[in-house]
């Protein structure tokens, strides 16, 4: 069962969180299920998604379905949103219009050069405004991923009246507190043995082993502590080894000189936010807690037996709550043939459609 909280926040009112224990609503079981169509179950994320991809001042962009506008942020930083399609194709199917973007110096948003001073948090936030503006929305709902979390908070600071909702998905949160205890966090999800494995690999590549044998072995290992299962952990390590390092470290030099914390931004912040994160994930769900608590409307979702990435560890209740926050679960859950039909495809998706970060 995934744990809810309820959280709202007055001016003056200590926050009241109300705790409840909410079960998903369940397919009944039969002795003889109906077979599942599959390819009815790959339909339902396929048709009608009219794709559209272009260029807005430099950031290159994918849309996909039609309907209110959805953008989402993977995280990072220095990766492009190559693994998030499965994501997209999900919500757009909806009844959404999903926009994917490939953050300034990764995949086809090009730079001249990757330095200070094109590599900032304000320039980032500009580029999604841009975004907007030549989508010729007046207002997007933002789903931010890990650093895309960051990304997406820092554009609803300086935007608020551009955001319809927002989604932190296992988010770094508000401020940089998310990197207090992360060592420990990430040891506690390998095993012994795999800890010894990252740190013999670790020690290879300091001494000067840039073996792509080595990269290959250590990434894997890493990768094994951003997932409960760990048959996902192979693509995610192809993630991992394609990080600009350059843009990662430039993004975090630039919030820390600039002492980002944004956890005051959202006293008169009006829309509704919703923020998932796996128990069992590298970032504290400590982290989630200190996001809900900072905004007026928050629901806060955690997920048991899930690390850092709910689509994969725990589909079904990822997408639950993302479709009941964008209004669409309730008649989702009125068809239960057609529920369980996604549900299936979706595991069957994540199989060859994962993303990371």
């Amino acid at each position: 069962m995934a744990k809810v909280f309820n959280c709202q926040r007055r001016r003056g009112v200590p926050l009241i969180c109300v705790f409840s224990l909410l079960s998903l609503v369940a397919l009944p079981l039969m002795a003889k299920p109906a077979p599942v169509n599959i390819d009815k179950a790959v339909n339902i994320t396929q048709a009608n998604l009219l794709t559209a991809e272009g260029m807005a001042e430099g950031i290159y962009y994918r849309s996909f379905g039609s309907g209110q506008p959805v953008l989402i942020i993977n995280g990072g930083p220095g990766l492009d949103s190559a693994g998030f399609e499965s994501v997209a194709k999900a919500i757009a199917a909806k009844g959404y219009q999903t926009i994917l973007f490939d953050q300034r110096g990764t995949g086809r948003s090009t730079l001249p050069k990757i330095d200070g001073s094109t590599i900032q948090m304000a320039l980032m936030v500009e580029d999604i405004e841009k975004l907007r503006l030549h989508l010729n929305q007046p207002k997007l709902t933002i789903l931010g991923h890990s650093f895309g979390g960051l990304l997406g908070g820092a554009y609803a600071a300086k935007y608020p009246q551009h955001v319809a909702k927002l989604i932190f998905s296992s988010a770094g949160g508000l401020d940089l507190a998310f990197r207090d205890g992360f060592a420990s966090r990430f040891d506690a999800n390998l095993t012994l043995a795999e800890q010894a494995k990252m740190r013999g690999y670790q020690a290879l590549q300091a001494a000067g082993d840039d073996s792509a044998e080595t990269r290959d072995a250590l990434a894997l290992v890493r990768a094994s502590a951003y997932v409960v299962d760990k048959s996902k952990a192979p693509a995610i390590a192809a993630r991992l080894k394609v990080v600009n390092m350059a843009i990662n470290s430039l993004v975090f030099a630039d919030l820390e000189k600039n002492n980002f914390d944004l956890k005051s931004s959202f006293q008169d912040f009006k829309a509704p936010v919703l923020v998932l994160q796996g128990e069992k994930d590298i970032i504290s769900v400590d982290t989630a807690k200190t996001i809900a608590k900072s905004f007026q409307q928050a629901q806060l979702v955690l997920m048991p037996n899930c690390a850092h990435y709910g689509w994969l560890d725990s589909p079904e209740l990822y997408y639950a709550s993302v479709f009941k926050f964008l209004g669409t679960y309730t008649e989702l859950a009125k068809k239960p043939r057609l529920f369980a039909a996604f549900l299936l495809f979706k595991l069957i998706a994540g199989l060859s459609q994962q993303g990371f970060c």
